[in-house]
């Protein structure tokens, strides 16, 4: 069965059952509804698991991916125990930062998806905004 999303806010507001999937996406498409990334300010887009936590940036305009980094990464590995503190999202923002200088791209879009601002995923912000880029 196929809703609407005016359709599927209307049972959010009124407290229906609807399946976590549903939720989901309507929370994830409301939020990336508003953002859109451009070859001038790309967006950085974050996806975080019980394990690590994964960021790339995107411009959306051509739907390439321009950088990306992750907490498996090799040099975070080797200066944080494991992926899933907010320490290793820091130094993971510092190192998204360092290669997107790379590529001359100073200015960005901040996409934390479905998730809170809290935690790993404003770590990971912080981290970002210490390695230079502006949101």
């Amino acid at each position: 069965m196929k809703f609407s999303k005016r359709v599927l806010l209307r049972l959010k507001n009124k407290n229906k059952k609807l399946k976590p999937d549903k939720y989901k996406k309507l929370k994830r498409e409301s939020v990336r509804g508003l953002i859109k990334g451009t070859i001038e300010r790309p967006r950085l887009s974050v996806f975080r698991s019980n394990e690590n936590i994964y960021a790339q940036i995107i411009d959306d305009s051509t739907a390439k991916t321009l950088v990306s980094c992750s907490t498996l990464d090799r040099d975070i590995k080797l200066n944080s125990q494991n992926g899933r503190t907010c320490d290793a999202s820091r130094l993971m923002g510092q190192k998204l930062a360092e290669l997107s200088k790379k590529k001359n791209i100073t200015k960005i879009v901040f996409d934390r998806g479905p998730y809170l601002y809290h935690g790993r995923i404003k770590a990971l912000a912080d981290g970002a905004r210490a390695g230079g880029l502006q949101f």
